[in-house]
């Protein structure tokens, strides 16, 4: 057993609910506490001095300076799977050029497909691996991770297996959802129907087999795959035991109400989400999961964060971070952003990248200093968490700790 501390605050998100607007004074803060680690979960937390008498026995490890302590941030949206690069797709863009010009240019998705087909896997695995340790860095220990960038059987696969290799060189947790689904390629010949059945027919038996994945993702956009297709696959895909999570509503209303019919775990994007969806959404279990990020990249409207909670939904924020339109990665930093314009409280971004954020992924032992969850928390040094959000990302963490083990 290991005592960790003292810290100067502790906000433990303890006894938080699940959906709906949270307000700071809800916000359980202990003072000087420490934090007692059993066999990577969490046994107490209470005044460091307390524990130390109660806990005569156990190993300390004393935090030097001022520190304050959170639960460790899950990301659970990210593209950082991917070969290549796209920094003329953004400066096009800036320049105004439209979705279409630059995809003509030889920009957009398909430019990530051919760079990460022509990747190997020794070379996607060195980048995806930066990429996680870049999230570590920021205080992320839970990542969500998509293929997508491979649009065929040998490539989707391809991405997968490397997701599953990253896992093994890193103590943080790795989700991988196959995103087979992201736009048809344009060297399929056939429907978008026609290559909706082939992923359901041909890549998800292996992926299933291989234990690669046990989440699906689709794009639903008229550039990518239209309602009711998109309905029946994700209906096929869940027949075939797969969790279901859908981009929705990015550009244009309508699908996010597919992603509740289907019993999706999330909507992710939402930017285009009407009042009436918004509250149909916020009505059942499927997470809304802002994406400021690619906002921020696309020059777009926020997701309507504020709404989503004022009717009762669970909100989580996620960094969307891929080469295209959400590159910047950053996730406290854009989530900081998106409090300032649509006023969410600090309770309620720390929950949207925490515990509300797992559940999103369908995990609930972590997000929470709580006995028997997970022992997952980064710290920074400060006096006061406010600061965190505060300083919109440009506050480093001091340290990560996965399992209540310093990494």
């Amino acid at each position: 057993m290991k005592l960790i501390g003292p810290f100067k605050q502790i906000v433990t998100l303890a006894n938080l609910p699940l959906r709906g607007k949270l307000s700071d004074d809800q916000l359980e803060i202990i003072e000087n506490g420490g934090i007692l680690v059993d066999d990577g979960k969490v046994v107490e937390i209470a005044s460091f001095e307390f524990l130390k008498n109660e806990a005569k026995h156990s190993q300390i490890e004393l935090i030097e300076d001022e520190q304050i302590c959170l639960p460790a941030f899950t990301d659970s949206h990210t593209h950082i799977c991917f070969g290549g690069n796209r920094a003329n797709d953004f400066a096009m863009r800036n320049a105004g050029k439209t979705y279409l010009e630059i995809a003509e240019s030889g920009g957009g998705i398909w430019s990530s497909v051919q760079h990460t087909r022509n990747a190997s896997e020794v070379e996607l695995l060195e980048t995806t691996l930066e990429r996680i340790n870049s999230l570590i860095s920021l205080g992320i220990t839970t990542i969500e991770i998509k293929s997508g960038y491979g649009l065929d059987l040998e490539n989707e696969l391809k991405m997968l297996r490397v997701i599953q290799k990253a896992q093994t060189f890193t103590n943080a947790t790795l989700v991988p959802t196959c995103l087979s689904a992201h736009l048809k390629p344009r060297d399929f010949k056939g429907s978008s129907e026609e290559y909706l059945n082939y992923i359901v027919d041909e890549i998800l038996p292996q992926v299933k087999e291989e234990k690669l994945s046990d989440r699906v993702d689709i794009f639903i956009e008229k550039s990518a795959f239209q309602p009711e297709e998109s309905k029946q696959f994700l209906l096929k895909a869940k027949a075939l035991g797969f969790h279901i999570t859908v981009h929705a509503d990015q550009f244009t209303p309508g699908s996010s109400r597919i992603a509740v019919e289907v019993g999706a775990k999330s909507a992710d994007h939402l930017e285009a989400t009407i009042d009436q969806d918004i509250q149909f959404l916020a009505n059942s279990e499927t997470v809304a999961v802002a994406l400021p990020g690619a906002s921020l990249g696309l020059g777009e409207k926020f997701t309507p964060a504020r709404k989503i909670l004022d009717y009762n939904g669970i909100l989580a924020i996620a960094s969307d971070w891929n080469p295209g339109s959400a590159p910047m990665g950053n996730l406290i930093t854009q989530a900081s952003i998106l409090a300032t314009f649509e006023k969410l409280s600090t309770a309620e971004v720390l929950a949207g990248i925490t515990f509300r954020s797992a559940f999103a992924l369908g995990l609930d032992d972590r997000g929470k200093l709580e006995k028997r969850k997970k022992a997952d928390f980064v710290t920074f040094k400060t006096d006061n968490f406010q600061n965190v959000l505060y300083q919109q990302g440009s506050l480093k963490k001091e340290s990560v700790f996965i399992d209540g083990i310093k990494v």
